[in-house]
Parts: structure tokens; sequence; C-alpha cells
């Protein structure tokens, strides 16, 4: 008689309200089951760094408050969800580009940055792999945040955001002339 192999799935469900995996495992000797926090996703770690960056100080929801030092920010989720062939097709003819980075940081005195979150399982997609190096060769800076947690994630945004306003000096106010 042969032996039969072993059999492994896991599922990805709500468990008092905590996101956790499920890990069946049947072998010829029986089987187990495993309950285990499930990675955050990457949409968590993305609130959570936008909820922090805009606690700021220096970050600016009006054009009165712009001043050297400050920064606003935006987001998408270019690839947060499943969409039928006719709304992709429509979103690509209307500008939406594969592989864009998640949170986008303007800075006062024209400075455009970016900021990629990753949960721990995570990494960059074709798309992005392609897209990075495009963005860069332009001359834009795009740091990736690897996160195993929400805090995690926030943190690090906050001292990549710390660490582009600390290095970009607003030196050249005359683009501020707008005001």
């Amino acid at each position: 008689m042969a032996k039969q192999p072993t059999k492994r799935t896991t599922q990805t469900t709500k468990l008092n309200g905590q996101r956790v995996r499920i890990v069946t495992t049947v072998t010829p000797t029986g089987t187990r089951v495993e309950v285990k926090a499930a990675p955050v996703l990457e949409i968590d770690l993305q609130i959570a760094a936008v909820r922090e960056l805009k606690r700021m100080p220096e970050y600016v929801a009006k054009a009165e408050d712009v001043r050297p030092g400050t920064f606003t920010l935006a987001a998408d989720q270019n690839g947060s969800g499943f969409r039928g062939r006719n709304a992709a097709v429509k979103l690509k003819a209307a500008g939406m580009a594969a592989g864009e980075p998640d949170i986008r940081l303007y800075f006062a005195g024209g400075v455009l940055r970016a900021i990629e979150m990753k949960g721990e399982e995570g990494g960059l997609t074709d798309s992005q792999e392609k897209r990075f190096p495009l963005l860069r060769a332009l001359g834009f800076e795009i740091a990736v945040v690897e996160a195993a947690s929400e805090t995690e994630a926030a943190e690090k945004a906050v001292a990549i955001a710390r660490g582009w306003l600390a290095a970009n000096d607003n030196s050249s106010t005359a683009r501020l002339t707008n005001l």
C-alpha cells in the first residue's frame, strides 16, 4: 500500500475579532490543527502610518498653513482589490499606473517622496519591480517600509518623514510665492 502524502491547508479568518491562520496538517498518523496570529494586512499598515504622519506637527491640510518644513500627503490603494476587466481598463485609461507607491509625501518647496508599505510576508510586486526603478531614475525617492505590526509601520513611516524633513532644507522658497 502506498504511503499517503502529508496534506497541509491554511485558512485565514477572524476569531474573537482577531485575524488568525488555521493551519491543518493531515498525515498518515493523524490530523493536527494549529491556530496562530495572521500577518497584518498591508492596508492596515498603511492606515496606521497615515494616521501617525497626520499627527506630526509638520503635517498641513490647508494651503494657508504651508511654510518651509511642512508637508502633506496623499495615498491610494492601486492594488487594494480585485477589479473587473472593464473597471481596470477605465482606471488605466484615466492614468492609474500599476506599481505606484502607497503614500506620497509632498514637501514645501516642491519635493515629492513616497513610501511603500509591506507586511512581514510581503514583497514588491512585479509591477513595483518595474515602476520603482523608473520613478527613481526620474529622481524620486521611494522608501520601502517592512513591518510586522501597525505600530512598527507607523514608527518607521514617521522616522522616514522626519529624515526627509531634515534633509529638505526648503532653501528654495521661491516656489512658495504663490501662497
